[in-house]
C-alpha cells in the first residue's frame, strides 16, 4: 500500500507543474492576475497559442535554431565523447589514468567558470551572434566521456582480440564492432545532451543578441516585460517548446533507461 501511495505522490509531483502550465496557457490575462489564482480557465483561450506562435515573437525561427543547435551538440557529443571514451577504455598509452583523472576533475568545476574563456574564444573566431557560437562549446563533455567509458569497459576484451586476429585496426574495431554495441549508452547520452541544449539559457544570452539567432528558451525568457508580463502567452510558448522533448522521451525512454542500467551507473 505504501508503495502505491508513494507512486501516486511522485506522479502528481511530476506532472502537476506541466498540468498547471497547460491550464494557465488557456487563461486570459485577467485570470492569470487573479488572487487567489484560479486553477482552470473559465473559457479556454486557444488563441494564446496562435498569438505566441506567430505574432508575439519569432518563435518558429527560434524553434528551428534550437533544433539545429541540439542536433549539432548531440552529433558532436556522440562522436567526440565516444572516441575519447574508447581510447581511455580500450587503448594503452602513457599517462592514460592521469589524463582520465584530469577529465573527471572538470566535472567538479562549476560550468559558469568556463563562460569567460569560451566567450573569448568565440570572439577571437569572429563567431559572436551566430548559430555556431551556440553549439560549438557544447559539442564535448567530460560526463559523456565518463558515461561511455563505463560502457566500453563492460564489453569483453575478447572482441578486440578477435578483431585484431582478423586484421582490423583500432579505428575499425571502434566503428564496426564496439560502437554498435553501446547503442543504449549513446541514446542515453543523446537524450541528456538534447534536454540540456534545449533548455540552455545562460550561454545564448551571452553570445547572441539578435532575436532571429536565439533559441526558444531565450525567446520565452524575453517575453517577460518590465512593467507587464503576458503570463498566458509565456505558458503557451512553454507548452509548445516542451512538447517535442516530452514526446521524444516517451518514445525513447526504454533505451534511455537501458543505457544507464548497462553503463555501471545503477
Amino acid at each position: 500500500m505504501f508503495v502505491y501511495v508513494a507512486l501516486v505522490v511522485a506522479s502528481a509531483a511530476m506532472f502537476a507543474p506541466y498540468v498547471l502550465e497547460v491550464l494557465t496557457s488557456l487563461k486570459t490575462y485577467e485570470e492569470t492576475m487573479m488572487m487567489p489564482p484560479s486553477i482552470a480557465p473559465a473559457v479556454p483561450q486557444w488563441g494564446n497559442y496562435l498569438g505566441v506562435s506567430f505574432f508575439g515573437f519569432p518563435m518558429v525561427t527560434q524553434m528551428l535554431n534550437s533544433i539545429i543547435v541540439c542536433a549539432m551538440r548531440v552529433a558532436g557529443q556522440l562522436l567526440f565523447a565516444s572516441m575519447a571514451a574508447y581510447a581511455f577504455a580500450r587503448l594503452e598509452f602513457p599517462f592514460r589514468r592521469t589524463l582520465f583523472a584530469i577529465f573527471l576533475s572538470v566535472l567538479m568545476v562549476p560550468s559558469q567558470l568556463f563562460l569567460i574563456p569560451q566567450y573569448e574564444i568565440m570572439l577571437k573566431l569572429g563567431l559572436l551572434d551566430t548559430l555556431p557560437a551556440l553549439f560549438i562549446p557544447g559539442m564535448f563533455s567530460a560526463f559523456g566521456v565518463f558515461l561511455l567509458r563505463q560502457f566500453f569497459m563492460s564489453l569483453p576484451r575478447d572482441l578486440d582480440e578477435a578483431a585484431r586476429i582478423d586484421g582490423a585496426n583500432p579505428l575499425q574495431i571502434y566503428f564496426c564492432i564496439l560502437l554498435p554495441l553501446i547503442r543504449p549508452a549513446l541514446v542515453a547520452l543523446a537524450l541528456l545532451t538534447l534536454v540540456s541544449s534545449w533548455n540552455d539559457l545562460l550561454w545564448p544570452l551571452i553570445v547572441n543578441s539578435t532575436p532571429e539567432r536565439l533559441p526558444i528558451a531565450v525567446g520565452l525568457a524575453n517575453l517577460h516585460g518590465q512593467y507587464n508580463t503576458q503570463f498566458q502567452l509565456i505558458m503557451a510558448g512553454a507548452v509548445i517548446a516542451s512538447a517535442p522533448i516530452i514526446v521524444l522521451f516517451l518514445v525513447m525512454q526504454r533505451q534511455f533507461i537501458a543505457g544507464f542500467a548497462s553503463s555501471g551507473l545503477k
